[in-house]
């Protein structure tokens, strides 16, 4: 009898390895491959296909996790290490705009996001999280400043005591189309906070501008206990935010398990509720579990999202209402198209065949209608070029 609970038991461990949400047994994405996941038809025109090619913007920085554009000219970046750099007319400026001396570089954590005031123009206000350790803790905080130009002033904290590690330390900030903050928050390498509702860790907040808390959160009155901050909850390690241009629908990107915390890869495309939880640690991968939201679409292997944009621009007709975002461990920029008619179906997505230049960050879009993305292969885990780290641009072509 024992012999025969033995066999079992190693014919079901075999087929729980041999399961295809095991990075090791799955297939990556390959850049050009189109992977088709909704079995609606497709309607509608197909839009006019502009082609582009790839062109370097700048080169020589370290790191780079966020840009905002100040100005069609002006563009900020924010490098892990602490300091906010400046590129004027595509030529960067020796001098950082700021350091922060404070910042955490151990692991993954740093200056990790940048956000501008929706009424940046006239109050030059700009927003930053960055991790930072106190005594044996570590810690995130957004801060605000005014920006003079040639140096910030006027630091405010907004947030401050978010739970911060080595790994897992979140942060993409962001204001939406109701023109307030929101800011992606990891589990701190303990999964258990995700699901507690008196922590900030494992959580997307939403905050006022001035750093109170809108009367309208989710919880505001509703949980004992609750944290006022919370907008959603159930994260593993979002770095990434974007909405909708015409419906509104805020979408995200996570991490998923790296061995340690769960099977390896599913990484996912979250669509934001207000209130939802989704599930972290409780299910992840294609698993299901009621009163938690499923993800759109997972990734196993891993692709490692480390930002989310959805392409609102003219430039580039076939990508417009895309959702795009940079592949870390999967090494390019990820395109994923939404239905048009119903915002939790994914058509299909695909990895760029042109966007080979490693791990790759950031993607946003330029004030003149151009797709943007940093690389970030001198992070340890990368093989950087000599001109690493690059911000490269999609253009039309010529």
């Amino acid at each position: 009898m024992k012999k025969i609970l033995l066999i079992l038991l190693v014919l079901l461990a075999l087929v729980f390895i041999l399961d295809k949400r095991f990075a090791f047994f799955s297939q990556p994405v390959q850049p050009g491959e189109m992977v088709g996941t909704s079995t609606e038809p497709v309607t509608g025109e197909r839009p006019q296909q502009v082609s582009y090619r790839i062109e370097e913007v700048v080169t020589g920085l370290k790191v780079p996790w966020s840009i905002v554009f100040t100005s069609p000219d002006r563009m900020l970046v924010a490098e892990r290490d602490g300091t906010i750099r400046v590129v004027n007319n595509g030529s960067l400026v020796t001098a950082p705009l700021h350091t922060f001396s404070e910042v955490s570089v151990g692991g993954e954590e740093g200056l990790m996001s940048l956000a501008l005031h929706p009424e940046y123009v006239n109050n030059k206000f700009i927003y930053a999280s960055l991790a930072y350790e106190a005594g044996e803790n570590m810690y995130v905080k957004v801060v605000r400043f005014k920006d003079e130009g040639d140096r910030l002033t006027e630091q405010k904290v907004i947030i401050d005591k978010i739970p911060g590690a080595r790994f897992h330390a979140g942060s993409r900030i962001a204001f939406g189309p109701d023109r307030k903050l929101y800011i992606t928050t990891g589990d701190a390498t303990d999964k258990n906070l995700a699901q507690r509702m008196n922590s900030l860790a494992g959580k997307l907040l939403r905050l006022n501008d001035d750093g109170t808390v809108p009367a309208d959160n989710p919880f505001v009155n509703g949980v004992a206990g609750a944290r006022a901050e919370l907008w959603s909850i159930g994260h593993r390690n979002s770095q990434g935010i974007a909405w909708h241009s015409v419906t509104g629908e805020l979408y995200s990107t996570e991490h998923g398990p790296s061995v340690f915390d769960g099977p390896a890869g599913g990484d996912e495309v979250n669509r934001i509720v207000k209130g939802g939880n989704y599930g972290w640690p409780l299910v992840s991968h294609d698993k299901t579990r009621e009163g938690t939201v499923s993800p759109l679409v997972t990734y196993t292997p891993a692709e490692a999202p480390g930002s989310a944009m959805i392409y609102s621009g003219d430039v580039f007709p076939q990508f417009k209402n895309n959702l795009f975002f940079g592949a870390l461990k999967g090494e390019g920029l990820m395109r994923i198209v939404l239905d048009e008619n119903n915002p939790d179906v994914v058509v299909s997505y695909e990895k760029l065949p042109e966007v080979r230049y490693g791990r790759i960050r950031e993607v946003t879009q330029g004030p003149d209608g151009f797709i943007y993305f940093t690389t970030s292969n001198r992070d340890g885990r990368g093989n950087p070029a000599a001109a690493d780290d690059r911000i490269f641009r999609l253009v039309p072509e010529r």
